[in-house]
């Protein structure tokens, strides 16, 4: 080896050894999975079938302060929907806020916000029984729902462009302005 090192090949060995720790801790794009939710009127919701599209997966409860923010992913829905924006409520009631069926819950969101995003059927997004999106996007990202009303943007290349609490609200600049960057100029 010290022969090596000799007449510049300090500098060639150097490169290759600064090129293969560049390929160790360069990983790709963790791309969302084949996730398919229940949707709340039966069938299914797949991630798959909106690749290509930003999607902002959203946690969800029926008797929480943040309710009121379905008004705001309603019109957040209704602002990009035709640029191909998908905005997926996912009920829970792992914070014990959520009511005790899907046709409660669907009934609620008619008739309080007339909400026409879609809806997965009631779901877990945290602990040992969370759906495998959520437990692909806190092994991804560190990422949990903390509290009702947790956001998550997935880019149109199903890799997690944002996480956002509670108290972020749906129509802030935090989401839109990612959102429109997705989407582009229409």
């Amino acid at each position: 080896m010290l022969i090596l090192l000799r007449k510049g090949y300090v500098f060639i060995l150097m490169a290759l050894l600064a090129l293969a720790a560049s390929i160790v801790l360069t990983s790709p794009v963790k791309a969302a999975g084949p996730f398919t939710f229940p949707a709340i009127e039966g069938g299914t919701h797949a991630l798959d079938a909106w690749r290509g599209r930003p999607v902002l997966v959203v946690n969800t409860a029926s008797q929480c302060a943040f309710t009121p923010q379905y008004d705001e992913l309603q019109a957040l829905f209704d602002r990009y929907k035709d640029r191909g924006l998908v905005v997926l409520a996912v009920p829970s009631d792992d914070f014990n806020q959520e009511l005790a069926s899907a046709g409660k819950v669907k009934e609620f969101c008619a008739v309080n916000f007339n909400l026409t995003l879609p809806m997965t059927d009631i779901t877990h997004v945290k602990g040992a029984k969370a759906h495998p999106f959520f437990a692909w996007v806190k092994s991804s990202s560190g990422f949990t729902p903390g509290w009702n009303f947790n956001k998550v943007l997935i880019a149109p290349d199903g890799s997690i462009a944002g996480t956002f609490g509670s108290t972020v609200k749906p129509l802030s600049g935090k989401i839109t302005a990612p959102i429109e960057a997705m989407l582009g100029k229409s």
